[in-house]
């Protein structure tokens, strides 16, 4: 009768915790996280620290270089994760069924404005600690910004489907709003007496909407 095998040549992963390492580094990536969108959020990227990055996450410096390079990546990750949210919900507000273009434009603003200003470190991470902090993460920015102006060229379109696509007015719309949505965005947060939604959405669209129906063809 052959003897039970032992412990030793058991190939099943260790569990720690009822986790398997994967769940671990997941579990510590996403402390990381949480720890950086509340530290660039609130003291600010410039005084933050790696050390007090993994302090407030609860890793080791060992377990941020397995999934960080640098500072700097964390901040990119963050911001880009922010990014996401913000795409989400606008193409969810547009996708909506809408009586008419207007509506479904004033929908998307709204969703813009609730996704960076509700948590106003959401604004400040992407509007302020992203800037100049790096070639590669203005580079980085700089492609936030022409997905951001792609989407509301589309916008442009739904109120205006007689403009040709190739009419490089689209752009430059597309441009300055983008543009003067972020200058926006960081008045607001430097604000005390800081606007509502409903008034910053209200105006948003109003501008908006004034000036692409301006356009002559």
């Amino acid at each position: 009768m052959s003897s039970p095998r032992s412990d030793s040549t058991d190939k099943r992963p260790r569990r720690y915790g009822g986790l398997s390492a994967d769940e671990r580094r997941a579990a510590r990536r996403e402390r990381l996280l949480t720890a950086a969108f509340e530290s660039f959020g609130t003291g600010g990227y410039a005084v933050s620290t790696i050390e007090g990055l993994c302090a407030d996450a609860g890793v080791t410096a060992r377990h941020f270089y397995e999934e960080f390079d640098s500072r700097e990546s964390l901040l990119r990750t963050t911001a880009d994760r922010i990014v996401e949210r913000v795409n989400e919900a606008i193409r969810d507000a547009i996708a909506e069924p809408a009586d008419t273009p207007v509506e479904r434009i004033e929908r998307a603003v709204r969703a813009f404005l609730e996704a960076v200003l509700l948590d106003p470190r959401n604004a400040r991470i992407l509007c302020v600690e992203s800037v100049g902090v790096s070639p590669a993460m203005e580079r980085r920015r700089r492609e936030v910004i022409r997905g951001f102006a792609a989407t509301v060229a589309r916008a442009v379109w739904l109120v205006r489907p007689d403009i040709p696509e190739d009419d490089s007015r689209i752009e430059t719309a597309a441009m300055l709003v983008v543009g003067g949505a972020n200058e926006v965005v960081v008045e607001w947060l430097h604000r005390e007496d800081r606007r509502g939604l409903d008034e910053l959405a209200r105006d948003f669209v109003s501008l908006f909407t004034a000036m692409i129906r301006g356009f002559e063809t």
